[in-house]
């Protein structure tokens, strides 16, 4: 390393969407920004949001609602986060147990990752339990701030299941998620991969539902960074985006992703076989019925202006954090949420790059049912489709409308 070189630590949890930090230190694109990118691997989030509180990260693989709920004063070591860049869309599955899915087979399940008939077939086997007087199924999630948390309510509340009332929730760590399930303290989960194929691999888990089709197009996780190191060095900070934003593109390109597989097998990172990996880079997802299902756009780096941090999903986290009474609803903490995600510092990073960014700050989220070309600076491009299955919509100018609409739990 050159004597300019500035050393960035960055926390991270073995997860796929890890990919573009493992991709940018290890391919030399942090290096070719003077960046010396140190990855640590921590083992939950809360110990990732803590550190970064007490700044033992610089910056971190992170939920993408979490840094929404630093800034809103949610977090045991408050500390003001920003999100300036995420690190692709989708990427989440939700497994339950073999027997759980047999019993929603039996209430019509179809098998083909449908949220809407498996989230049907699982409001019968739950209705079934209440009448019998029987314990509530236990789902799991990786943190009360998380994209899976929020997209499981989404779920079971869209298909008349009430969350904390017909079913439990409970916090586990993502490498805990397949031991829990095969020991059956938990019935199912919602984690990323590559923990869903962990699951089926290991412990006799089935896929039911995946977050690309829960919500097309969903955020997942961002590049977390304190406020604080991000003011002390802006410079350091749009050279790593940059990074990323090369490693996003290198993750997406088909010819790479047996080798994007290995690299996060390695020890340091994943610690798994690259047969376990490989099948979500590709979206072909193994389902527990002993094939794989494709989905397209499972776990995309880079298409569809994925990196992109918009201040639409952050105000969507916050519309869910409201819902499930996390917080109270108010126009001052709904600018803090907006201002948790920072496209300001994403443009001006990428500028000198020449690539096509979204012009604007927020979209209204579910509206595209295709692909459509959207207004950007530095040439075309183009989003969606970013459906919610349900057929919802969020307008992020509209955030008392949507709580009034979609207030607690169903009837």
């Amino acid at each position: 390393m050159a004597d300019s070189t500035i050393p960035v630590s960055a926390g991270f949890l073995p997860l796929l969407d890890s990919a573009l930090l493992v991709v940018a230190a290890e391919s030399g694109f942090a290096a070719q920004e003077d960046i010396e990118l140190s990855l640590v691997r921590e083992t939950n989030w809360a110990s990732i949001r803590d550190r970064m509180a007490v700044g033992h990260f610089d910056v971190a693989h992170m939920l993408a609602p979490m840094p929404v709920a630093a800034r809103l004063g949610l977090t045991s070591l408050a500390a003001p986060m920003i999100a300036p860049m995420a690190l692709g869309l989708g990427g989440n599955a939700i497994t339950v147990s073999q027997r759980l899915w047999e019993q929603m087979r039996d209430a019509g399940a179809p098998g083909d990752l449908d949220p809407g008939r498996a989230g049907q077939a699982l409001k019968v086997v739950v209705d079934a339990r209440a009448r019998a007087a029987a314990p509530r199924l236990r789902f799991a999630v990786v943190h009360p701030h998380s994209g899976h948390n929020f997209e499981l309510r989404y779920w079971l509340a869209a298909v008349d299941i009430a969350p904390d009332t017909d079913v439990e929730i409970h916090v586990v760590s993502p490498p805990l998620m397949a031991d829990a399930l095969d020991r059956g303290q938990i019935d199912g989960f919602c984690v990323g991969e590559p923990w869903n194929t962990v699951a089926v691999d290991r412990s006799g888990g089935h896929v039911a539902t995946v977050k690309s089709l829960i919500w097309r197009s969903s955020p997942e996780k961002v590049l977390a960074a304190a406020e604080s190191w991000a003011d002390a060095h802006p410079q350091v900070l749009d050279g790593l985006l940059r990074a990323l934003h090369r490693a996003a593109l290198w993750c997406e390109q088909p010819e790479h992703h047996e080798e994007l597989a290995d690299l996060l097998a390695a020890p340091r990172y994943l610690d798994m076989p690259s047969a376990l990996i490989l099948p979500a880079i590709r979206g072909r997802l193994r389902t527990g019925d002993g094939g794989t299902r494709l989905v397209e756009d499972f776990f995309l780096p880079a298409t569809r202006a994925a990196t992109f941090p918009w201040q639409s999903h952050a105000l969507w986290f916050y519309s869910q954090m409201v819902r499930w009474g996390q917080i109270e609803h108010s126009d001052a903490n709904a600018r803090g949420a907006m201002q948790s995600y920072r496209p300001d510092l994403y443009r001006a990073a990428l500028a000198p790059t020449g690539v096509p960014v979204p012009g604007a700050n927020a979209k209204v989220e579910g509206a595209l049912a295709q692909a459509q070309p959207v207004g950007a600076v530095n040439g075309p491009l183009e989003l969606g489709p970013d459906g919610f299955f349900d057929g919802r919509v969020f307008d992020p100018a509209d955030v008392e409308g949507y709580l009034a609409r979609n207030q607690g739990e169903p009837e």
